[in-house]
């Protein structure tokens, strides 16, 4: 009997590799006949069914896992549940994806991501649980933007953390929790801390000893100095810091003793925080420093203020934090002489300069070119001091012909001496600077606002806003200004834009179509006040 012989398999396109596949690609049909298929026009069809069927193979292909316990259920979160219509809305914020409008132009529509960390600063204030289902979004929107994970993960809540545990792309949850998301020890759970303090992660005692300096300084101070000897210089600065919460007289031993410690940066850090304890002894001695330096020449026809820099900077000086190099472009002896004045309490100056006020001594001529690096160092000083009379003297009144004020040499520093005044001051101080000067130079100032902006603060803004419109000039060189509007503005002062929303008539000098702009920059800005007012309400349904 005589057998046939079989014929030479093809092989079946579920059986090539996927490397074949891959090159035939790459190479094209033309040049490399996929796997299974012949030459010809059908090829590149052949090549994707043969992709597709090895795509399914792979994946059905692949080997179980090795069996592991089941998760453990997710915690319980005894917050009550948001309202319907707040659950909604927390949807749609989270749905919201930043991206530019065709030509740039954003349209009138609101930018909902803006508004996430806004309302989730009020679901947290009114104690409501995220809903289950919101949980993922939360967190990748928390992932991307380090700025939302403190209110993001406060309002997600225990079940985040379980989440987190299963998904290496939310793992920063867990980092930003102390002790994996086990939660601080609380008061009295003295073995917990100790634990947590010798064996937890950097991240972790960083966060422990900021809580609990929060509730017991002392309790966190002696936490701070049992290990103090055996930490790594960079994690001793990162602790350091922490005592700026509740810095209190009991703390100057610690750091007087941290001033002999072997990093310059700890050094450095003990010294400005001794220097914000008027009454410590370093800010003795740095006051004994200064006042050779500064004093009172009594001309017959008006006294002013006369500066002797230091000569030299010795172990002394440097032992108490002045740092004897200067940066590059700043000359030496300017450099010692402010960082003298800045630790100096500024109760030193009345009794140095006549027994004048703060006010009358900003207002003394500086001779010899000084007045910009005494006042420059006021303000350092009168920031780290927290002295709102000194504060005040150095802004000077918010509608004085100079922008700067008769102390502050730039915006930083103006920002920073607002941080020392009490909200209600603060807005005001801004919105006369604002009406005087426009909104130039009103951005970092107006960030130094509370929100929502008082009625004065607000108004001058709008007014502002107007006027620029009026000048006929393009709305984007006020785009900052414009969404810091958006997200901070009384939604209350909706009904007062009303007037603004229509196109105005153009002027010949006007840059073409700004009117157009200008009206729909408004129309987003009312559109985004009533939402906020919205999302106020509807949180408050709860």
């Amino acid at each position: 009997m005589t057998s046939t012989p079989t014929p030479p398999s093809t092989p079946s396109p579920t059986t090539a590799s996927w490397e074949e596949l891959v090159t035939a690609a790459l190479l094209g049909t033309d040049r490399r006949t996929p796997p299974g298929s012949e030459p010809g026009p059908g090829a590149p069809a052949a090549l994707l069914d043969a992709a597709a069927a090895e795509t399914v193979r792979r994946r059905a292909g692949l080997r179980p896992a090795r069996a592991a316990r089941r998760p453990e259920p997710a915690p319980e979160d005894p917050r009550p549940p948001l309202p319907a219509a707040a659950a909604r809305r927390l949807t749609m914020l989270l749905a919201d994806r930043p991206g530019a409008a065709a030509g740039g132009r954003r349209g009138t529509a609101p930018d909902l991501m803006e508004l996430l960390p806004q309302w989730l600063a009020t679901a947290n204030t009114r104690g409501f649980a995220a809903p289950p289902e919101a949980l993922p979004a939360l967190l990748d929107a928390a992932r991307g933007r380090t700025d939302l994970r403190p209110a993001a993960l406060r309002f997600a809540g225990p079940r985040a953390l379980w989440l987190a545990r299963l998904n290496p792309d939310w793992r920063f949850a867990l980092r930003a929790t102390p002790g994996g998301g086990t939660g601080l020890p609380g008061p009295g759970a003295a073995d917990r801390v100790r634990r947590l303090w010798d064996e937890g992660l950097f991240a972790e005692r960083v966060a422990l000893l900021a809580s609990l300096r929060a509730r017991d300084p002392a309790g966190a101070r002696r936490l701070l100095t049992s290990t103090w000897a055996t930490e790594r210089a960079e994690d001793r600065l990162m602790f350091l810091d922490s005592l700026r919460t509740g810095l209190a007289p009991a703390d100057e031993p610690f750091l007087e003793q941290a001033l002999a410690d072997r990093s310059r940066n700890v050094r450095a850090t003990a010294a400005e925080l001794l220097s914000a304890l008027p009454d410590s002894a370093l800010a003795a001695r740095m006051a004994a420093r200064a006042v050779t330096c500064v004093s009172l020449d009594r001309a017959p026809d008006r006294p002013a203020i006369a500066v002797e820099a230091p000569h030299e900077c010795d172990a002394g000086m440097e032992r108490d934090g002045v740092v004897a190099k200067p940066p590059g472009g700043r000359g030496e002896r300017s450099w010692w002489f402010g960082q003298l004045v800045e630790a100096a309490p500024l109760a030193t100056w009345p009794a140095r300069l006549g027994g004048r006020g703060p006010e009358e001594i900003v207002a003394l001529p500086v001779a010899d070119g000084w007045r910009g690096e005494l006042h420059a160092a006021w303000c350092r000083a009168a920031v780290r001091q927290r002295d709102g009379a000194w504060a005040r003297a150095l802004l000077g009144a918010p509608t004085a012909p100079e922008a700067g004020g008769p102390g502050a040499v730039s915006l930083a520093e103006r920002a920073k001496l607002l941080g020392t005044l009490g909200a209600g001051e603060r807005a005001d101080w801004v919105a006369g600077f604002i009406a005087t000067h426009g909104l130039s130079e009103a951005f970092q100032l107006l960030g130094m606002c509370g929100v929502p902006w008082a009625p004065s603060l607000g108004r001058a803004v709008v007014d502002a806003l107007d006027i620029a419109r009026d000048a006929g000039s393009y709305p984007w060189s006020f785009s900052g200004v414009m969404g810091l509007a958006e997200r901070c503005l009384d939604p209350a002062e909706a009904g007062r834009l009303n007037g603004l929303l229509a196109i105005p008539d153009e002027s010949e000098d006007a840059s073409p179509g700004a009117g157009g702009y200008w009206a729909e920059a408004f129309q987003r800005l009312v559109t985004t006040l009533r939402l906020r007012a919205a999302m106020t309400e509807e949180l408050a349904a709860g």
